[in-house]
């Protein structure tokens, strides 16, 4: 039987995709990239379907000895989810055992609520630059046009009802706004960045939090972002620049300036790589590919990175510790390892779960060199 055109293309795009090792988003962008034929109104619908193909993947296997994406796509035309008692508890929440297993180890009678709305659409937020304007500004500006709300716990995000190409927007290219969950943006605001500081961004990426909490350093004191991958670096300096951040510095892992900065920060950001338990609504296809020995493999990682970059802190500096995951081992325990084996004591500790059309799921520990 010969498909829809857009129907060819989604489960071509499935079929694909378990073939490689990227995250969905950037192989979906990929793929239409590849296949300019496509138009936007079938994009949408290929975008849409195969994320929620992905995220209820358990739940249509149920039954399927061997299931395929095409058997998936037959059960999808009249998928609803419903509560059904029948099924094993993580079937019934389309997660896989072991990982289900171990949100119920960490939130116990919780963890059915916390996979199921792990299971919903990311909500869509861009965070306000206050260096170039005000939100309620930009929230004036846009009243008529889109559908958009204040967020409830960040000062400076806007909730958006309906997505838009933000990219295109002429305040995007002016440099009013970023794409930021208000977790992170929540995340960044525990750095209380303040003017004249020295603050490194050692695992920066593509400056997501720089960016969040540079505005409120009056343009003064010195920013330094850092990361082993050159190319989000690349892509950081694209968005400093488009947002008016003039006190920042990319520092590559081969930078000679590294060693002149050694006990001269006030405060080092660990944004650390972690499992990203607590985005699973933008990246549903994490929860299938996450094995055990890739959680081992993580705890080692963070543990050196926080080994690494701890003699970049001055004493009585502050050292603020992030992930985006929901699991202890990478968060409290981490913080419970640090302070036995380091010279630093906890400050502060906060955590926050997925919400029902709100933040993702964010652990973040303020601690101080002694």
């Amino acid at each position: 039987m010969r498909r829809p055109f857009k129907e060819h293309h989604l489960i071509q795009v499935l079929n694909e995709f378990e073939e490689v090792q990227i995250p969905l988003d950037a192989f979906l962008s990929k793929y239409l990239r590849r296949n300019k034929a496509v138009g936007s109104k079938d994009r949408k619908y290929i975008a849409d379907s195969a994320y929620a193909m992905t995220r209820w993947r358990g739940r249509l296997d149920d039954g399927e000895k061997n299931p395929s994406w095409e058997k998936r796509f037959e059960r999808f035309q009249n998928f609803s989810y419903n509560k059904d008692p029948t099924l094993e508890p993580h079937v019934e929440v389309s997660f896989p055992k072991w990982y289900y297993n171990q949100i119920v180890k960490n939130y116990g009678e919780k963890a059915k609520e916390i996979c199921l709305i792990s299971n919903q659409q990311a909500p869509t937020t861009i965070r306000v630059n206050t260096l170039l304007i005000r939100r309620d500004r930009l929230l004036k500006k846009w009243d008529e046009t889109y559908s958009i709300s204040p967020t409830k716990e960040s000062p400076n995000g806007i909730l958006f009802h309906k997505k838009i190409n933000f990219f295109a927007t002429t305040e995007f290219k002016a440099g009013y706004f970023e794409v930021q969950d208000e977790g992170s943006q929540m995340v960044s605001f525990l750095v209380d960045a303040n003017p004249g500081e020295k603050i490194l961004d050692y695992c920066a990426g593509s400056g997501g939090k720089t960016l969040a909490f540079a505005p409120s350093m009056k343009e003064t004191g010195q920013i330094y972002l850092h990361d082993i991958r050159e190319y989000a670096l690349l892509e950081a300096k694209k968005r400093l620049r488009r947002a008016g951040i003039q006190n920042a510095q990319i520092l590559t892992p081969s930078s000679r300036q590294k060693n002149n900065l050694i006990g001269k920060m006030d405060k080092l950001l660990l944004d650390v790589p972690c499992s990203g338990s607590g985005t699973l609504r933008r990246n549903p296809d994490m929860k299938w590919r996450f094995r055990k020995e890739n959680l081992e493999n993580l705890i080692t990682e963070q543990r050196k990175i926080f080994e690494e970059s701890l003699k970049f802190v001055k004493k009585g500096g502050k050292i603020f510790y992030a992930t985006c995951s929901l699991f202890k081992d990478e968060n409290e325990l981490q913080i419970d390892y640090f302070t036995d084996n380091f010279p630093v004591k906890l400050v502060r500790m906060e955590g926050w779960l997925p919400q029902e059309g709100g933040k993702d799921g964010f652990f973040a520990a303020i601690l101080e060199k002694l």
